[in-house]
């Protein structure tokens, strides 16, 4: 994977992906049920940094190569960190899993 396909599809991805996890936060938001938007970030980021990396390796005739799988799973984590705005939002996370393991 080249570096300009890697930044094409990680901009595409974390656009598509922010929007998306805005849409799921008003849909949550109007049934009025508790939601982290952060695990939405994250699995609307898995869906669609991986889903659209795999979709362009099939459209672009690329290989399934243990390197084009690495750069996939990376993707899928740029994505997500793309998508998620701005530093406090990362903070926000880190806090999230530490108040997991306090519970």
């Amino acid at each position: 994977m080249t570096i300009t396909l890697f930044v094409s599809i990680l901009t595409v991805g974390a656009v598509v992906s922010g929007l998306l996890t805005e849409a799921v936060k008003k849909w949550y938001e109007n049934m009025k049920k508790d939601y982290s938007s952060n695990m939405i970030a994250l699995i609307n980021a898995v869906v669609v940094g991986g889903g659209g990396t795999s979709v362009t390796y099939m459209l672009l005739g690329v290989g399934w190569t243990v390197n084009n799988i690495i750069c996939l799973i990376l993707m899928a984590v740029c994505v997500w960190l793309g998508s998620m705005i701005g530093y406090d939002k990362i903070l926000q996370l880190i806090k999230q899993f530490s108040d997991i393991k306090k519970e």
